[in-house]
């Protein structure tokens, strides 16, 4: 007998189901992984800089904030994995995929808090304060949209 079709009309079983959840889950975070290594090897070269020591307080602080988020982040990024490997073998790979879910969510708001962060610093010291502001509140408005309106938009559950 085959196994009862889920909500998304796939002829699959449960575990079935949370096997290829917890796949597509480790792809994003692969993905989510390389951006975060990216990011974090650029803010973590800064003080190394001639640049650096010209900084203001506002801007030494902007980096430092930075500098915590992109190390909650690649935590963040790498919970569910060590969730799995916590929890091999006990039969709770759907807790795993659930809170892998809703970490992933916080590690891609991470890393847009990252790209808005680091436009931000960027553009102050090459240009100006209000520069960088400009460009932080233009790519919130962006990343606000990309990543939280349209996928609201395109939920069918909605």
């Amino acid at each position: 007998m085959a196994p009862p079709p889920t909500d998304d009309d796939r002829d699959e079983s449960e575990d079935e189901r949370l096997d290829r959840n917890w796949d597509e889950l480790l792809q994003e975070l692969r993905i989510t992984q390389t951006g975060l290594q990216l990011l974090s090897g650029f803010l973590l070269t800064l003080p190394f800089t001639q640049v650096f020591g010209d900084l203001d307080g506002g801007q030494q602080a902007l980096y430092l904030g930075l500098v915590v988020v992109a190390g909650v982040a690649v935590g963040l990024n790498m919970t569910p994995v060590m969730l799995h490997r916590r929890v091999f073998r006990e039969h709770a790979k759907d807790r795993v995929v659930t809170v892998g879910h809703v970490v992933a969510q916080v590690v891609i708001a991470a890393i847009a808090v990252l790209v808005v962060g680091m436009a931000t610093l960027i553009f102050s010291v090459v240009l100006s304060w209000a520069a960088g502001i400009a460009v932080a509140v233009f790519l919130a408005i962006v990343l606000g949209a990309l990543l939280g309106v349209v996928p609201w938009r395109l939920d069918p559950r909605r």
